[in-house]
Order: C-alpha cells, then structure tokens, then sequence
C-alpha cells in the first residue's frame, strides 16, 4: 500500500526533514510542501492524500485550526516543537503526534501506524463485516454493530454510545457514519441522531424511547422513519 501525502510547516528545514525521511519509504509519496496553510487547504481541495503532515505552531493559523479544515478520511500526523500540544492533538483524533527533532525512527513508527490504519479500515468496509473500525485515541478502535446503543452527532465528530455504557469519539460526520452503518440494522432518526432498530421499544410524541436513551424524531425523517419501521 503507498500512502500520498503532504507537508505543512511554516519553516522549510523540518520540511526538508520530512522530505528526506520520506524518500527513504517507497509506501509514501510525499507530492508536495507547504510553508502557507492556505495554500495546502486549496490544494486539498482539488487533490485529496491519504495523509497530512501537520506543524502545530504556526505564525499565521494554528495546525489545531487548521485540522478542522482537512477532509476526515485524511489522516493527519501532527509535528511540533511543544510536547505540550500533545494531548491537543490527542484529543482532535490525529494518527500519531510527532516531537521534533524527529528521529527516522520514530518516523518509521507513525509511517507504519497510518498504514495499518488505512488497511484495517479498508478491510472493515468490505461487505459482509459486522464491525466496523474507527480512529480514536490515537488508534483504531473495533466495533460490533451489535455493541451499538445509539449514535450522536456533534459538528464533525460522532460519539458512538455503547451498550457498556461507554461512549467512542471519532473524528467523522453522520453522513459518512450513516453510509458505513448497514441500512437495514440502523436508521437516521435526526440530523444528529442514528439509532438500531433492534433497539426501539416505543415511539410516542416524536420521541423514540430506547433503554440507553431518549432521542427526539426530527420532521425531516419521520416519514422515512415510520415508512421503515412500519414496513408499510
């Protein structure tokens, strides 16, 4: 598997790092660099990669910020100068965060981290699963449909609700949650809410009950909803 990829960084130096460290890697393509953030996100725009590297501090926008604007299945590796944005870049759902001075080695670590992301994700979307894979917490996480209680919506993040009680955060939008949940276990009942079927017990006042939760009907999916759920 070869990843493509960019670099973005407001000092040219640690790009000529990454540039060097990349072209010891056949599995990455490394196509181009950045010293303007701006001009990385329109790039972005028009020719998606599989990966980004990302300076934190940056003069002219934060890569914190800058994160918010990179498509979601991009994985993104932070680097930076300041251990201290490192549970930061915990927290927004990054692939791997890495000190500098960077060594190769550590390089090779996160090289072979997103690599193995993209193809357990990959394999988690061919027919047939019954999981599904997420990145979180700096690693992919598993997870059985069936564990499923419900799913919430919040901006760019979902936050999966376990049946433990335990609840994941994944950097994606309820759109693409929607498309890799199968249609005939889980139905969209809101702009920021799926729910497994298996898990209504009533529907009353255009709220849906379930034992983990009650969660509102939005108008724009009732009738979808009650054409499903009905079977009529």
């Amino acid at each position: 598997m070869k990843l493509t990829a960019i670099a973005i960084d407001d000092e040219p130096p640690a790009l000529s790092i990454i540039e060097e460290f990349a072209s010891r890697r056949e599995d990455i393509d490394l196509q181009k660099t950045f010293t303007k953030p701006t001009e990385a996100i329109r790039h972005l725009r028009k020719f998606p990669v599989d990966l980004v590297f990302l300076d934190i501090k940056m003069p002219s926008i934060s890569g914190l910020e800058l994160f918010k604007d990179i498509p979601e299945n991009t994985q993104v590796i932070f680097t930076t100068a300041h251990s201290e944005y490192a549970v930061e870049g915990f927290n927004l759902k990054a692939a791997d965060y890495l000190l500098k001075p960077i060594s190769f080695e550590r390089f090779e670590q996160a090289i072979d981290k997103v690599i193995q992301m993209a193809q357990l994700l990959r394999s988690s979307e061919e027919k047939g699963a019954n999981h599904l894979l997420v990145r979180a917490d700096y690693s992919l996480i598993k997870i059985g449909f069936s564990e499923i209680a419900y799913v919430e919506g919040l901006d760019d993040y979902v936050k999966i609700h376990l049946d433990t009680g335990k609840m994941v955060v994944a950097r994606m939008t309820m759109k693409k949650m929607q498309e890799r949940l199968p249609a005939t276990g889980f139905v969209r009942v809101h702009r920021s809410f799926i729910v497994p079927f298996s898990r209504i017990e009533s529907v009353r006042n255009k709220t849906i009950f379930m034992k983990a939760a009650q969660v509102p009907l939005g108008a724009s999916y009732e009738a979808d909803f009650y054409k499903v759920y009905t079977g009529e």
